[in-house]
C-alpha cells in the first residue's frame, strides 16, 4: 500500500524518501511550462513541485489543468535539480478530484495576482486558500494550542462558561438579547412567556462565572466566543471575538500582573519557535504592501520577550503624559486630567514614543473608570485594576484583583447602579469563604493581530462578525 503524506511532512522528511513511491493530495497553486505543478494542502506555506511526465495520461491531463483544481498524485520522490526546493515528486499517476472552470477562477481571488484584503473579505469562504490567510490560520491555531498548554502545565482548569446570561458584566455596553417570542413593536412584552422566563442575552464575558469556579478550584480560566453589540466600525472591534479569562484564588494585584507578562511572553516564544515559516512570509508581504522594514516582525516579537515590561501607576501615567504635552509641545485630541479614561491615542504615544515599543502594564486606575467588581485601595479613589499595552494596538489585557470583601461589594453595585438582584449568586460567593482572588481578560484575536502584524482585526478571524455584516 503506498503511504499518503502531507505535503509539510513530505517536504521535511523528503531527504530519507528518495526514489520512494508516495501519495499527496492538494490544490494546485500554479501550473509553469506545462510540466511544474506547484501543490498545496494547507498544512505548511511552502508548496511540492510536481513533475509531470510526458506519458499520455500527463499529456491530457496538462489540457484540463487550471489553478485552484483539487487532485491526487502518485509519484516518486526525486532530488531536485531546482535551487528553491530539495525534492520534488515524479508523477507516475494524477487523479482529478475537482476542475476550476477558468471563467470563474477569474471572478474569484484564487487568480494569481495580488489582492487587496478588502477583496479577500469579500469572499471570506475561499480565502483559506490563499496564501497570507492560510499563514494566519495557522498561527491562529498555534496560538490557542499554546494557550491551553500554558495553563494546563501551570494548574489550571478549562471552565466552559455559559454563553447565554441574564447579566452585562462590565455594566456597560448594548448586548445581543436573544428571545423565541415575536417582538413587535409598541407591543408589551411579557419575558415570563419567553425561552427562559426572562430577559437574556449573549455573554459578554465569562469573568463573573469563571470567579465563582476560582473560589473552590483554585486556578481556572475560560477561552470562548463573547459578543459586543456596539456599532463600531473600526480596525479593532469585532461583534463576536474570543477571550481568554484566566481567575486565581489567593491571587493579590502583583502577582496577577507577573501572572500576565509570563503568559504573553510564553505564547509568544512559542509561535517563535514554531510558525518561523508563516511569520517569514507574512513579514514579506508586510514589506511589500506596507513597506516595513526587513525581519519587521521577528524584531518586534523578540522585543517583546527581550525586556521586562514597564510598570507605572495610573497617576505616574497622567504626570508622563502632561510633563510631554507641555515638554514637546504635544497637542493630544483628549486633555490630559487625573480621572479621565485613556484614550488610544494616549496609549499608543506612551508605549510607541516614551517607552519605545516596550509593552507598558499600568496600575491603580481611579474607581470611577472601572468596573464595579475590582477592589477598592485603601485611598478611596483607585481601584487594583490594571491594563497592559502593546505596541500598534494598545489595550491588550484588562484586569484586576477583584473585591472580595461583601460590604464593599454590595456598595460598589449600589454607586455603579448595578442591579444586585440579578447578581445575588454573584455577590452571594462572598459569604462563603471568600479571599483575595484576581484575573484578567485577553482578547484572543487583538493578539492574533499583533502577532501577525495585520492591520485590520477582521484579517486574523475566520468569518468576521461585525456591524451590517454577518454572512459566510
Amino acid at each position: 500500500m503506498i503511504k499518503k503524506y502531507s505535503v509539510k511532512k513530505l517536504l521535511n522528511q523528503g531527504k530519507f524518501l528518495l526514489n520512494k513511491k508516495v501519495l499527496v493530495e492538494g490544490w494546485i497553486r500554479s501550473f509553469r511550462y506545462s510540466i511544474f505543478i506547484s501543490l498545496n494542502d494547507g498544512s505548511t506555506i511552502q508548496n511540492l513541485q510536481i513533475v509531470l511526465s510526458t506519458n499520455k495520461l500527463d499529456k491530457i491531463i496538462m489540457k484540463k489543468i487550471t489553478i485552484g483544481s483539487s487532485i491526487r498524485v502518485i509519484g516518486i520522490v526525486k532530488k531536485s535539480i531546482g535551487k528553491k526546493q530539495y525534492i520534488e515528486l515524479q508523477s507516475l499517476d494524477i487523479t482529478i478530484y475537482e476542475l476550476v472552470n477558468p471563467e470563474i477562477l477569474q471572478k474569484s481571488i484564487l487568480q494569481p495576482k495580488r489582492h487587496s484584503l478588502e477583496k479577500l473579505r469579500e469572499q471570506a469562504h475561499l480565502r483559506f486558500q490563499t496564501n497570507i490567510f492560510s499563514c494566519i490560520m495557522r498561527i491562529r491555531h498555534h496560538l490557542a494550542f499554546c494557550i491551553h498548554k500554558y495553563f494546563h502545565e501551570h494548574g489550571f482548569f478549562y471552565l466552559h462558561s455559559p454563553i447565554i446570561t441574564t447579566s452585562n458584566c462590565e455594566g456597560t455596553g448594548k448586548m445581543f438579547q436573544i428571545t423565541t417570542m415575536d417582538l413587535k413593536k409598541n407591543q408589551l412584552i411579557d419575558y415570563a412567556k419567553d425561552f427562559f422566563k426572562c430577559k437574556t442575552y449573549l455573554s459578554v464575558s465569562g469573568q463573573l462565572e469563571a470567579e465563582t469556579a476560582s473560589l473552590g478550584l483554585g486556578k481556572v480560566y475560560t477561552f470562548g466566543p463573547v459578543f459586543r453589540a456596539e456599532n463600531s466600525n473600526t480596525s479593532r472591534h469585532l461583534s463576536e471575538f474570543w477571550m481568554i479569562e484566566p481567575e486565581i484564588a489567593f491571587y493579590h494585584l502583583e502577582e496577577n500582573i507577573n501572572l500576565a507578562e509570563k503568559f504573553l511572553k510564553f505564547v509568544i516564544r512559542y509561535i517563535v519557535e514554531n510558525s518561523m515559516e508563516d511569520l517569514i512570509f507574512l513579514n514579506q508581504c508586510l514589506e511589500k504592501w506596507k513597506k516595513k522594514k526587513k525581519n519587521y516582525l521577528l524584531e518586534k516579537l523578540e522585543l517583546i520577550l527581550k525586556f521586562p515590561f514597564k510598570k507605572i501607576s495610573y497617576t505616574e501615567t497622567i504626570r508622563i503624559l502632561d510633563q510631554e504635552e507641555k515638554k514637546k509641545n504635544i497637542k493630544f485630541s483628549h486633555p490630559i486630567i487625573w480621572g479621565m479614561d485613556l484614550k488610544s491615542e494616549h496609549e499608543q504615544y506612551l508605549v510607541d514614543k516614551y517607552f519605545k515599543k516596550i509593552p507598558v502594564i499600568i496600575f491603580d486606575y481611579p474607581c470611577s473608570i472601572k468596573a464595579f467588581y475590582m477592589r477598592m485601595n485603601n485611598d478611596g479613589k483607585t481601584v487594583r485594576a490594571m491594563d497592559i499595552l502593546f505596541p500598534e494596538i494598545g489595550e491588550i489585557i484588562g484586569g484586576s484583583q477583584r473585591e472580595e470583601r461583601y460590604d464593599m461589594l454590595l456598595q460598589r453595585m449600589k454607586d455603579t447602579n448595578i442591579d444586585f438582584n440579578k447578581l445575588w449568586w454573584y455577590l452571594d460567593t462572598r459569604r462563603f469563604g471568600s479571599v483575595p482572588h484576581s484575573g484578567f481578560g485577553l482578547g484572543f484575536d487583538r493578539l492574533v493581530q499583533f502577532i501577525t502584524g495585520m492591520n485590520n482585526i477582521r484579517d486574523v478571524i475566520p468569518f468576521p462578525r461585525t456591524p451590517n455584516n454577518a454572512e459566510f
